[in-house]
């Protein structure tokens, strides 16, 4: 039994010096890894960062009545041109059963106030005529009764607005209503018989219109708060719209917001830029879009990839490659870096445009690194 167990451990010990010796073997006669290498070349780099966010007017008002009522009709429509004082929509006034009682007894104590007054400065003024009273004191009870017929008026106006939502002393009906700019239709969200309420202190009002000039467009978005600083007003934009593709609108950065808010639990800064549109060029608001904001360039400068710098290992801050000094030997070199835009990195020193640079990567399974 010690003798076949002997024997068989003295089998296995020489199958392993053989599996030993052939592995060596293949070692020793295995390809050597050829590396890949990249010369610098010229090229343009641009450092940016992207704000998201709509194209919008710079100016845009929302028309309100100045009654409440029942649209009677509508003389636009949206999409439509408009000029400051065109005519927007006509309002059927719903008189107001409390508003009309109050201008009723308004016009009645107005009268009793005139009549009073008259019966006054009749009898002053037979007076004045018998030079009983003096000329400044019958003018007294003069302009009092001019007051109160005055009084009267508004009175009665005030029972005409109530009524039918205008009166003939205003100088416009107030059911009409006009356009207070000159621009574009975008929106007009009622139609005929709807009820709408005027605007007043307590309430904004029913949007008859709302109306833009469209041709100064700005675009409004959000910048993330490891951005904002940056970026800086007078800054270059370039505009991509999801809804134009292939094209670019260029744009100067003139807003910074000064207070960030909380958006999906990061900070983030409000920016606003002018577009510079070409008289045929035409934009419609609300066109989502991506902002470019240019931080840095640089024209023709020489450059490699980013991935085949290295990095510390000749001291902490040191960046280095490896450039090949003969086939397939490498030495590292020391160089400086300028402006990246994450692809591809300026090179300041220590490269030459003639000079090859090892390409980064493991070697492949079953070959030796050598170089």
């Amino acid at each position: 039994m010690k003798r076949v167990l002997l024997t068989f451990l003295l089998l296995l010990l020489l199958a392993g010096f053989g599996w030993l010796g052939y592995y060596f073997y293949r070692q020793s006669h295995s390809d050597p890894v050829t590396y890949k290498t990249e010369q610098p070349f010229l090229t343009d780099i641009v450092k940016k960062t992207v704000a998201t966010g709509s194209i919008v007017p710079r100016r845009e008002v929302q028309i309100k009545p100045q009654v409440s009522g029942i649209v009677e009709e509508l003389y636009v429509e949206a999409g439509q041109p408009v000029k400051e004082g065109q005519l927007i929509a006509r309002i059927r006034t719903v008189a107001n059963a409390a508003s009309v009682n109050n201008a009723q007894t308004g016009i009645q104590s107005a009268r009793i106030a005139v009549e009073t007054s008259k019966t006054e400065l009749d009898r002053q003024q037979s007076l004045y005529e018998q030079k009983v009273i003096a000329q400044q004191e019958y003018q007294r009870y003069l302009a009092d009764y001019r007051a109160k017929q005055q009084q009267l008026e508004a009175a009665e106006s005030n029972l005409q607005i109530a009524q039918r939502g205008a009166s003939r002393n205003t100088g416009g009906a107030t059911n009409l209503v006009r356009s207070t700019i000159t621009g574009l239709l975008l929106d007009v969200p009622i139609k005929v018989g709807s009820s709408v309420v005027e605007r007043n202190n307590f309430n904004e009002g029913t949007t008859i219109a709302s109306v833009a000039d469209m041709k100064t467009l700005v675009f409004e978005g959000k910048i993330d708060e490891s951005e904002v600083g940056k970026v800086r007003e007078g800054m270059d934009l370039n505009l991509t719209i999801g809804a134009l593709e292939n094209e670019a609108f260029p744009a100067v950065l003139e807003y910074i917001a000064p207070k960030g808010i909380t958006e999906d639990g990061a900070i983030k800064f409000q920016v606003r830029a002018r577009l510079k549109l070409r008289p045929d060029q035409f934009l419609r608001a609300n066109y989502s879009a991506n902002g470019d904001i240019v931080l840095g360039r640089r024209n023709q400068v020489l450059a490699i990839r980013e991935s085949l710098l290295q990095f510390g290992k000749v001291n902490k801050d040191s960046v280095f490659v490896e450039v090949e000094t003969a086939p397939q030997k490498f030495r590292r070199q020391l160089v400086k870096t300028g402006l990246s835009d994450g692809i591809n990195v300026e090179i300041l020193s220590g490269l030459s445009k003639g000079d090859k640079v090892k390409v980064l990567g493991p070697p492949a399974e079953g070959e030796e690194k050598k170089g």
